[in-house]
């Protein structure tokens, strides 16, 4: 077994070892995701392209270059709506290739733990292999996150408007109160039970959700600021490269594609982070049914 996967890791140590493995890797990992999420950007961009979008320099009107690029993202949201909707169903496809992507990601950071060869093939097959247990729990996981966000949502919504009524402030200062209370009650509870797909395609439990919230027992805290450093890194880079690029790009196919091949990266960071939080849990729970074990073992029978 790989030495650091041996032993629980803080938080700065989960980051390190997440960049290390993804850097390490990158080829492999990289072209895992690329398979999957390549042929949907593809065809999204063709989409664009037979919809009027210019491929290279998409400009709109304007007198000087920068308003004509600004203008362009303008343009292109007012005439192409049917072909905002065709992505749209494309997108929603790749609801149902994510799961694999990911998990064969995952098999990927498994095989390295363990020290074993692997072939992109070979990880992709295994893959396959739990396709619709991974497919059912996340489909289970995603309504769930709905009802998380649209109840909540609707009870905040009524109880801001009526304090609103009554007197303005009150109402401001409810809606900043509910609504970071809201954020953060939710963040922590998903959290709690994300690790269901780890503990899908490892064939530990389908679907997951009771033995994700037994491995993250006592780490709620530290996961909810790991996902928070992940996702700003994720925006972080994705926002750079479109503003970036958009400047002389416009609202172009080519920045679409741009874009989507920085999704494939940050992708991999997010997923490769995920299973190293995830085995790093597995360690730390084994560790403690180990300890249980022990002092079970030890402790007198009457």
């Amino acid at each position: 077994m790989d030495e650091r996967f041996s032993r629980p890791k803080g938080f700065g140590q989960i980051l390190d070892h997440t960049f290390s493995l993804s850097k390490r890797h990158f080829k492999d990992l990289f072209l895992i995701l690329l398979i999957f999420m390549g042929p949907i950007y593809l065809l999204q961009a063709i989409i664009e392209l037979f919809s009027g979008v210019s491929f290279f320099r998409e400009v709109g009107v304007g007198g000087t270059w920068y308003e004509q690029i600004l203008s362009s993202f303008d343009d292109t949201e007012d005439i192409n709506l049917g072909a905002d909707l065709a992505i749209a169903s494309v997108g929603l496809i790749s609801i149902f290739i994510a799961p694999v992507a990911t998990a064969a990601v995952m098999f990927v950071v498994d095989h390295v733990r363990k020290g074993e060869e692997y072939t992109v093939g070979s990880v992709i097959k295994q893959a396959f292999s739990r396709y619709w247990p991974m497919l059912g729990s996340t489909i289970l996981f995603g309504l769930i996150v709905f009802g998380l966000f649209i109840v909540p949502t609707i009870i905040i919504t009524i109880a801001v408007v009526v304090g609103a009524i009554i007197f303005p402030i009150v109402g401001i200062i409810l809606a900043i109160l509910l609504f970071g209370s809201f954020c953060i009650g939710v963040g922590l509870l998903l959290t709690r039970w994300s690790f269901y797909f780890g503990s899908v395609v490892f064939q530990e439990e389908t679907p997951g959700l009771s033995r994700s919230w037994k491995l993250t027992r006592g780490r709620t805290w530290a996961l909810f600021g790991l996902f928070i450093i992940f996702s700003l890194i994720v925006t972080m880079i994705s926002t750079i490269l479109e503003l970036t690029f958009g400047l002389f790009l416009g609202n172009s196919v080519l920045l679409s594609l741009i874009i989507n091949a920085a999704s494939i990266f940050t992708t991999l960071i997010f997923t490769v982070g995920y299973a190293v939080m995830y085995f790093d849990l597995k360690i730390r729970h084994d560790a403690d049914d180990l300890k249980e074990m022990i002092e079970e073992y030890h402790t007198p029978q009457i």
